[in-house]
């Protein structure tokens, strides 16, 4: 399919932060681009200002989403529909909602909420009742030809881990109408239900607001669906509700404070949350996938050899073996159980890219698949490409149409990044974005996990930044 050859337009687009919107980042313009050799070759090369310089593959009659829409304020009339699907499935995990320091707040005000599973949607809306409001929502996200519903229940969309100043002057028009504006400011599903890297200008964000801020952390989602196999469980859920900053303290406390508030309210671990509630999980392959964020053997050390099914996790290479209890908790079939705790797992894991990364021998280069998708559900295959990820950042190349291209994303413009497992059945993958297209890349070497890449974008990017505040000093 050839649909996005031809015309190379060329787009200078403003830098503005490091994820949520707001903020400034320390990156050098330039540092993110995706620009096409031949004779329409993009200047990859900033020019002195702060900004992202490329070259898209694309014709004009191609019809992209359109990020610069006016947000809608959500139906009334919609709002039933909402209400219809979003009760049922609380109800029948038995949800439990607690507000604190909720006694008197009314719209506007910024809720943040921790994301875990679809489930998310659903308690979000029950929390809110019978008030409207307007989400951040990835461009992936919407369904198929359903973009102008999505709209009309309030769904603002963006494309996941790019810095975009429509989506800010779409939120302050949000809060100017009197309504809640909702985030996920991880941006993406956990992959183990504890909490992730939260962006540094999610402060400013919400300084630039003007608004109280609100957090909904919920529990028991990943337990009943994870990231890793989508098989619903059937498991109890949890909320709670808290006001953590008013609109006078919005107003008079630095940024830098704002943020830390946020991270301690944002801290969680589902796992550790099911073990204390003594909630059991009876599915017989709840192990199944499990091997997709637990990729290295703790016994042998050795990467993308372990496997799982049923009830079982072992390692092809050592022969190690565990079973994994109604609890979630991993059981040694021999010897030492080094991790029962899933998250105690995968931070080791951290623990083996974050050495990589600082002692500079991290580094992936290999094969993919590529899909472009500028639109909702609009995904075109544009062949293969090469795909390198290292301490710069990543780098996406290959060749459409007869024609060279280049994506790149310097690594202090991307402080986590996005995988998915069984894409719409079209195998795991990386996502990468510019403002206006999202690249699904599909690695295909078998015996490579995307969990490493998540991982070590995350660790890339808090050198990168250490490194940049230890130079800012010295001058």
């Amino acid at each position: 399919m050839r649909e996005f050859s031809g015309l190379a337009i060329q787009r200078k687009i403003p830098y503005n932060g490091n994820g949520s919107g707001g903020g400034r980042s320390p990156v050098p313009a330039g540092s993110a681009r995706f620009h096409r050799k031949g004779n329409h070759a993009a200047r990859c090369a900033g020019s002195g200002e702060m900004g992202i310089t490329m070259e898209i593959l694309t014709k004009p009659e191609v019809k992209r989403f359109d990020r610069g829409k006016e947000p809608v304020r959500q139906r009334r009339i919609l709002q039933p529909i909402t209400w219809a699907a979003s009760f049922p499935a609380y109800w029948k995990h038995k949800g439990k909602l607690q507000k604190i320091n909720m006694e008197g707040l009314k719209p506007p005000y910024l809720l943040l909420c921790n994301h875990n599973a679809f489930m998310d949607f659903f308690v979000m809306t029950v929390a809110l009742f019978p008030h409207r409001a307007n989400y951040i929502v990835a461009v992936d996200g919407f369904p198929h030809k359903l973009e102008w519903l999505c709209r009309q229940v309030g769904c603002i969309g963006k494309r996941k881990f790019t810095n975009d100043t429509a989506m800010v002057r779409q939120m302050q028009q949000v809060v100017r109408n009197g309504d809640i504006m909702v985030m996920y400011p991880e941006a993406r599903y956990s992959l183990c239900g504890t909490d992730a890297v939260l962006p540094d200008s999610l402060g400013k964000l919400v300084k630039l607001l003007k608004v109280p801020v609100v957090v909904l952390m919920m529990h028991g989602h990943h337990i009943n669906q994870p990231f890793w196999n989508l098989t619903q469980r059937g498991t109890p859920i949890e909320a709670e509700m808290t006001r953590i900053l008013t609109a006078e303290e919005v107003k008079t406390l630095p940024y830098e404070e704002i943020n830390q508030r946020i991270r301690d309210s944002f801290h969680y671990d589902d796992y550790a949350w099911q073990k204390e509630k003594q909630i059991r999980v009876e599915l017989p392959t709840r192990a199944e996938k499990l091997h997709k964020i637990l990729y290295q053997c703790p016994h042998c050390r050795t990467e993308y050899k372990m496997r799982s099914e049923g009830t079982r996790l072992w390692c092809e290479a050592c022969g190690k073996a565990w079973t994994l209890d109604e609890y979630n908790e991993l059981h040694a079939e021999e010897g030492e159980t080094k991790f029962s705790h899933i998250p105690d797992w995968y931070e080791w894991e951290r623990e083996q890219v974050r050495e990589e990364v600082r002692s500079g021998s991290y580094r992936y280069d290999g094969e993919v698949e590529v899909t472009l998708m500028p639109r909702p559900a609009g995904f075109v295959p544009i062949g293969e490409g090469r795909l390198e990820h290292s301490l710069k950042g990543f780098r996406l190349t290959g060749v459409s149409d007869g024609k060279e291209y280049c994506l790149e994303r310097d690594a202090l413009t991307m402080y986590s990044c996005h995988v998915e497992f069984d894409y719409f059945d079209l195998g795991d993958c990386l996502d990468l974005s510019t403002l206006d297209d999202t690249y699904f890349c599909h690695p295909k070497e078998e015996n490579y996990c995307l969990t490493k890449f998540a991982l070590a974008t995350e660790e890339i990017y808090q050198y990168r930044l250490e490194q940049h505040r230890e130079e800012k000093k010295k001058k």
